[in-house]
């Protein structure tokens, strides 16, 4: 395999990215929403090994707007996006649900 050609150009600087989001209050409606579940499965209550704590989650997908900008030293590169996000809250037996993960699904 041929090595690539490293000429001295390749630029090591930082890479700095910043995001802002379109509409905060409406994905924290949504966010309140999920963790304000009115109801218990019982998962909860369920027996496990010494030790162990069973807990029940809930999770919700929202679409999430906003824009980036990636800055280095050549300049900044600005850019919207919309992406899938999976909230996920959880709880333990005899507790509130609690903010816990957030994962992308792009």
């Amino acid at each position: 395999m041929k090595k690539p050609n490293n000429s001295g150009n390749i630029n090591n600087s930082a890479i700095s990215i910043k995001t802002r989001l379109s509409d905060t209050m409406m994905l924290l409606c949504l966010v309140e929403m999920l963790a304000d579940r009115r109801y218990d499965i019982g998962y909860s209550s369920e027996k496990v090994p010494e030790g162990w704590q069973a807990i029940e989650t809930s999770s919700i997908e929202a679409f999430v707007n906003g824009n980036a900008t990636l800055s280095d030293k050549a300049g900044d590169i600005k850019t919207n996006f919309t992406s899938s996000f999976l909230f996920t809250c959880s709880k333990v037996k005899g507790q509130d649900y609690s903010f816990n993960w957030l994962n992308s699904l792009s």
